[in-house]
């Protein structure tokens, strides 16, 4: 048995071995290889997408797709290629239509050691429609011996490229619904995006040329090494000492507590009995979160407790699941509200159905759920013509106040537009990422492609949440702004929680 158990191991390791080495991330593939690929990205598109021209006239994206096709004359690796593709879905203006690399080099990517990167991370906003200048602050350093590029320090270039030359650049590569801008600097301002999007548009440099302005208001300049992970960490065990005595043994969790911990860092309710307010952390609707049973219990104890005020974090949540986005609007909402004015696909069947992913499901739901009409798309009518009432028992009827930002997308984005025309609700922070107007979304399957197998997000469905809402591209506005500042970063408060406590406080005063 035991030379049976060794020989498994071995075949094992063996076969963990050469999957592990099977993907090179210098690979090159040849132009027929990605022309072929290219034709099946830009087809599926074209018949599938609903909302390809909705921001873009056709004129634009067939500018577009034919000058990425003009790239690929030449041998590319995966991530060169996959730079195009992103290139050419962010044309799109939808936010849900996004580039994603190979499984096999996600795997590769998550089984290896890092390589050289961009060492900062930081937090990049606009000042204002009147400034031309984006504001650029550091928020960490992986250069851990760095003394100048601290938090709050400001950058005003890179490499001789000023800030605004760089967001605009990368803003290239990134999706979003619409023409909004908001989301695009909040996912180069999440921890680690910055750097990835920078070292593959520019390239890893061995060096950066950090133009900065300090905390008193002097410039300076500074150069800094690329973030080896390998020679660093190298570096950090050769100066460790050894201990003296074994650390204290930590508790073993259970899985009941490993799960709770994972569903507080999802949705959470934390209550001042004293003041009467309470906050709901909410990060997603995903489903298997158990959100039905903790909206269920939250809003119970809100009411046991006679919470006056209550905070709603939604700026990290980027959707998910649309029924669990209605079930919380069900609590709050004073009045039958509906999701969608039209909800429809363009098209059930595919030429390359073996590359979408539960194709034949879609293809089902689509048949069975869905009326095609005089307009030649396939309606969802269900939802077009629904209206959702109001939960009677346990309904919260005080003061709102919802927390947006640029992570608040999807099915977010469908809460926040029920609820902001309510009087007691109001939305403090900023443009939610989501388009206020509506969104391609819905029915998301997987495109895998034949060659490289890189992957691209496919919407099916097209839906206008509010026809009488502009059809500008923007995204549900706050009615009290509460932007990021430069002390504000540099301090590590949180602006717009800050923002809302001080309105909780106003109204308290006002009562008295």
């Amino acid at each position: 048995m035991k030379s049976l158990f060794y020989i498994s191991l071995l075949l094992f390791l063996t076969a963990c071995g050469v999957n592990r080495h099977s993907f090179s991330p210098e690979k090159k593939y040849p132009p027929e290889q990605l022309q072929k690929d290219y034709t099946v990205f830009q087809s599926l598109l074209q018949a599938h997408h609903p909302g390809l021209y909705w921001y873009t006239s056709k004129d634009s994206m067939d500018y577009y797709f034919s000058f990425g096709k003009q790239q690929l004359k030449d041998s590319m690796t995966e991530a060169q290629f996959r730079k195009v593709l992103s290139w050419i879905a962010a044309k799109v203006n939808c936010g849900h239509t996004t580039v994603r690399s190979s499984k096999r080099s996600s795997k590769y990517f998550d089984t290896a050691r890092l390589g050289r990167m961009f060492p900062l991370s930081v937090k990049v906003w606009s000042p204002g429609a009147s400034s031309q200048n984006d504001t650029m602050v550091v928020t960490a350093n992986l250069n851990r011996r760095d003394s100048i590029l601290k938090r709050g320090m400001v950058i005003t270039a890179i490499n001789n490229r000023p800030v605004s030359k760089i967001t605009d650049t990368l803003f290239e590569y990134i999706s979003t619904d619409g023409y909004n801008t908001t989301h695009k600097f909040q996912m180069l301002s999440n921890r680690g995006n910055f750097g990835s999007l920078y070292s593959s548009v520019f390239g890893v440099a061995p060096t950066y040329k950090i133009d900065y302005i300090d905390s008193t208001g002097k410039p300076g300049t500074t150069v800094i090494p690329v973030y080896n992970p390998v020679a660093d960490t190298t570096q950090r065990r050769g100066t460790r000492t050894f201990r003296t005595a074994p650390a204290p043994e930590q508790p073993r969790l259970s899985k009941r507590q490993i799960r709770l911990q994972r569903l507080n860092a999802i949705r959470l309710l934390k209550i001042d009995t004293v003041n009467r307010t309470a906050m709901m952390d909410l990060a997603s609707f995903a489903k298997n979160n158990g959100l039905r049973k903790f909206f269920r219990q939250s809003f119970k104890t809100l009411q046991q407790n006679k919470i006056s005020h209550l905070i709603i974090d939604v700026r990290s949540n980027g959707g998910g699941s649309v029924s669990n986005s209605t079930l919380l609007t069900k609590y709050l909402a004073n009045s039958p509200f509906k999701i969608a004015d039209s909800l429809y696909a363009v098209r059930k069947g595919s030429t390359y159905e073996r590359y979408i992913e539960a194709h034949f499901w879609n293809k089902l739901f689509i048949l069975l759920l869905t009326k095609k009409k005089a307009d030649g798309n396939y309606h969802f009518g269900y939802f077009e013509n629904k209206y959702f009432n109001p939960k009677k028992h346990n309904h919260y009827d005080g003061k709102v106040y919802v927390l947006t930002g640029g992570n608040s997308f999807s099915a977010t984005t469908l809460f926040a537009t029920a609820l902001k025309k309510q009087e007691n609700v109001t939305m403090v922070g900023e443009e939610t990422g989501g388009g206020a107007y509506g969104n391609s979304a819905w029915l998301i399957p997987d495109v895998t492609l034949p060659e490289t197998h890189i992957r691209f997000r496919l919407p099916l469905f097209r839906l206008v949440i509010d026809k009488t809402i502009p059809k500008n591209g923007k995204g549900v506005q706050p009615e009290v702004f509460s932007l990021p500042t430069v002390e504000a970063v540099r301090r590590n408060s949180d602006f717009k929680l800050d923002t809302a406590m001080e309105l909780i406080k106003k109204d308290k005063a006002s009562r008295q």
